[in-house]
């Protein structure tokens, strides 16, 4: 469904009135009201969201129709977003994106050219999605997807982009027939919910793909039947390192993107190394032109190399203390904010704590030997976080030094008193993790 609708909407259903005359809530209750409002957190399934979405449409008049990309993956989605929203704004074209989750606020999520939704948008969406939905109970998150299109079919935009929440063929923005798929990687987590393989959850995200449409796969280390299931698909499928590739400088830490555009090569570069990996940025690229944009190397170069993300390999100094944060929680991803540490003359304090379904014994075997104090903090604010004294025990056993403390932000505020000039804290394990951190500092400056 591509749609874009111009204000008043009309709703042909007077009884929406009714309850929109009602004394409106604030986001925040909103809020509060849909996170317990389904009995389960996480309910796989596009039966429920669909029907809704079917519903919303009836109330919408389209006017045009952006092209939309969906991002699957185990790591990279976000970083495939913020690249391709960044390139496209810079050519001019008008982008609303869909991510998550949130850090400081929940407008995060949604975003036109790069700016939050307004609070206003939000609750009006809804407000609109509560009429529509009547006795069918929607998950927290898929809420989030729904009012994303709706503020998005509010808006004149070239392209949407979607991040998906979990998985990729249940997960609720695959009620939008992706014009460009994407599969950044393939790897174990979320096992609980897509399966204990790699075959398994790749098969999963698979489900973003749509027959004659292009996909573009991200993963180098195609898991077993792979390959075969995209054929079944029948999807026109482009895979990094054959179809397109990036070619890295090590002696000058620059890049360049080699693309595909209708059989023929365009070449994006020089782009410096940035927090990003240069993998997602050409994956982004490719997305891009996949879909059907026409953009300049120079106007990329220009609008990577001063691209970055919050969360991911994000290097702040904080009171005269070099501070990485990055939302790495399973693993692979652990492993890619070890490799791109950097080298320090004194010690790396980790401030970490994970949810309850993550592979904390990865983690720490990915992350111990870049690290030399643990400092577990206690996630408070999610009843999924496991307790800190479990995860310190996991740290003991691997034979490593370690404490823990009440909250992410004790633990963060004792790295930060024992870290000298010459030392670095590195905040990793998961969004809320992060999130404490990000909060303690936009607090105390």
């Amino acid at each position: 469904m591509k749609c874009v609708i111009a204000w008043p909407v009309h709703y042909p259903n007077s009884s929406i009135f009714l309850s929109l005359s009602m004394p409106n809530r604030s986001l925040e209750e909103w809020l509060a009201v849909i996170e317990t409002r389904h009995p389960n957190e996480i309910d796989l399934g596009l039966a429920r969201v669909g029907q809704v979405w079917s519903s919303l449409k009836t109330q919408i008049s389209t006017l045009s129709s952006p092209a939309f990309i969906t991002v699957a993956g185990t790591n990279g989605k976000g970083s495939c977003v913020a690249t391709m929203q960044a390139v496209l704004s810079a050519h001019g074209y008008s982008v609303g994106a869909f991510t998550s989750p949130h850090f400081l606020h929940y407008s995060e999520r949604i975003t036109i050219n790069g700016v939050p939704a307004s609070d206003a948008q939000i609750v009006t969406a809804f407000e609109l999605i509560e009429d529509i939905s009547g006795d069918i109970s929607l998950t927290y998150f898929e809420f989030n997807a729904l009012a994303a299109l709706v503020i998005f079919c509010q808006q004149n935009l070239d392209a949407v982009l979607l991040e998906v929440g979990l998985g990729g063929e249940l997960d609720a923005v695959n009620i939008i027939d992706a014009d460009v798929a994407i599969v950044t990687s393939v790897d174990l987590d979320h096992q609980d919910w897509l399966g204990d393989t790699r075959s398994e959850i790749g098969r999963a995200k698979l489900g973003v793909a749509r027959r004659n449409k292009p996909l573009l796969v991200g993963e180098p280390d195609l898991p077993h039947g792979f390959a075969d299931r995209v054929v079944e698909i029948g999807a026109d499928a482009l895979f990094i390192g054959n179809d397109f590739r990036v070619l890295e400088d090590k002696n000058s830490s620059s890049f360049i993107s080699h693309l595909v555009d209708d059989g023929l090569t365009q070449v994006i570069g020089p782009m410096n190394q940035c927090a990003l990996l240069p993998e997602n940025i050409t994956l982004a690229l490719q997305a891009v032109v996949s879909a059907g944009f026409s953009i300049d190397s120079d106007i990329c170069c220009r609008a990577i190399n001063s691209l970055s993300l919050i969360g991911r390999l994000q290097k702040v100094k904080y009171k005269g203390i070099n501070v990485i944060l990055d939302v790495a929680h399973n693993p692979a991803a652990a492993r890619i904010l070890r490799k791109n540490l950097p080298v320090v003359a004194g010690k790396t304090f980790a401030v970490a704590s994970v949810l309850a379904d993550k592979d904390w014994t990865g983690i720490v075997e990915q992350m111990a030997p870049s690290v030399d104090d643990w400092l577990i903090g206690q996630i408070n604010d999610n009843q999924r976080a496991l307790d800190a004294r479990s995860l310190l025990k996991v740290v003991y056993t691997a034979q490593h030094k370690g404490r823990c403390y009440q909250s992410v932000e004790n633990a963060f505020h004792q790295a930060i008193i024992e870290a000298s000039s010459l030392d670095q804290v590195i905040v990793f394990g998961s969004f809320h993790t992060v999130s404490a951190v990000l909060r303690v500092m936009s607090k105390e400056g």
